[in-house]
């Protein structure tokens, strides 16, 4: 089984292998991505990293707070779409 993290406050330039090599520290990464956006390709600043289950509390208590390129993520389990608040897209 896998788990999806959100990690957010993500640098702007960093890239999704990056990403990937930051959580490996501390487990199994299936795969991540960062979110752009779709007129500019940009990163939006956040991302969703997918590990396996037995290591995602370890993961985010590790990766919660850590220091990337001089900014502290954000990292919490992601919650569904249908768990989104209204609005949300």
């Amino acid at each position: 089984m896998s788990k999806t993290l959100y990690v957010g406050n993500l640098p702007w330039a960093i890239t999704e292998q990056e990403l990937t090599q930051a959580f490996e520290a501390h487990g199994k990464v299936i795969a991540a991505r960062i979110i752009t956006d779709r007129g500019t390709g940009r990163s939006k600043g956040f991302g969703f990293v997918e590990v396996d289950d037995a290591d995602s509390e370890k993961m985010i208590s590790s990766m919660n707070g850590f220091e990337l390129s001089g900014r502290p993520l954000i990292v919490n389990e992601a919650r569904p779409k249908s768990d989104r608040p209204e609005g949300g897209r």
